[in-house]
């Protein structure tokens, strides 16, 4: 269950070793939807690397990836939109444990779908955490800033609708 919304966009270092801080804001949400246990003392979080096109690497809390693990439950078994959403959602993705200091080591796959290198990694790539209401989205920053740059370009296609009224009309149905 959404505990709150992932908001904002923040830009980290990765470090040489790969690894990053996650947001303090993201890190809340992260801990408040997977409590500590026994088992699992510290937060997961999910990664999913799979997606053909993206540039983007989707992050959910634990509890989001459950949930998302049961909308793919609800596509009738065999059919190749379950086994697309098996295979780009569930296989291709990565549980990783937030350590004490709130950072991740970002694993193989996923520098690879950023295209973070190890000279990237010498030379102090930047991330940025997207919020995404149940998920949040992690870009290398250059990526980032094109896809935010495409988009705001494309804003004069939409007749100068204001985006509050495209969210209007999904929430009333009209």
């Amino acid at each position: 269950m959404l505990t709150e919304a992932f908001r904002g966009q923040v830009y980290q270092k990765v470090d040489s070793k790969a690894r990053v801080s996650i947001p303090a804001a993201f890190r809340r949400i992260l801990d408040a939807e997977d409590p500590p246990s026994a088992e699992f003392p510290r937060t997961r979080m999910v990664m999913v690397f799979g997606g053909r096109g993206r540039t983007f690497v989707e992050c959910y809390s634990k509890a989001g990836a459950d949930a998302l693990a049961r909308s793919i439950d609800l596509i009738p078994e065999g059919t190749r939109d379950r086994l697309l959403a098996e295979m780009e959602l569930i296989a291709q993705s990565i549980v990783v444990e937030i350590d004490d200091d709130g950072r991740i080591v970002m694993p193989p796959d996923v520098r690879e779908k950023l295209k973070i290198g190890a000279d990237d990694l010498a030379a102090g790539a930047e991330a940025a955490f997207v919020g995404a209401t149940n998920r949040f989205k992690l870009y290398r920053r250059s990526d980032y800033t094109a896809v935010l740059t495409e988009l705001l370009a494309a804003q004069g296609d939409d007749n100068g609708e204001d985006i509050l009224a495209t969210v209007s009309r999904y929430k009333t149905g009209t």
